[in-house]
């Protein structure tokens, strides 16, 4: 299975994700880090990913060929990221046949309804219990 682990702004949800799917999933899964910017592609490489890149037009062309996505709930918003993610970005991984697993961030001008206000920490073990769930 090939993942797309998607963030921006430093990075530092796309490294704590990174970090977690290593310690759950080993080497069984590939991961790719997308960085809205090179300093989080960076840091997702550091924290274990096996390929990083960054920018619109590696987002744009990655997000079809993976498996799944995740990434912040912003990744398929325009503009969202204090503008880092581009509406092509946030078109080419809606519009992705990948699945989605979208941790709710309240940053980006979208809340959900009904969804419980825990830790990061929480919400990413949340979504690799869903990707495990993919197998």
């Amino acid at each position: 299975m090939r993942v797309a682990v998607i963030d921006g702004q430093g990075g530092g949800m796309g490294k704590a994700i990174v970090e977690k799917l290593r310690i759950v999933f080993e080497n069984h899964i590939e991961i790719l880090a997308l960085g809205t910017n090179a300093l989080a592609a960076s840091l997702m490489l550091k924290a274990g990913a096996d390929e990083c890149a960054s920018g619109e037009n590696s987002i744009v062309f990655c997000s079809s060929k993976v498996d799944v996505i995740i990434g912040p709930i912003g990744i398929i918003a325009a503009n969202s990221m204090l503008g880092e993610l581009t509406p092509n970005m946030a078109k080419a991984i809606a519009e992705s046949g990948a699945r989605k697993i979208l941790i709710p961030m309240n940053k980006c001008n979208i809340q959900i309804a009904c969804v419980r206000n825990e830790p990061l920490l929480q919400q990413i073990d949340d979504a690799i219990e869903i990707l495990k769930g993919f197998n």
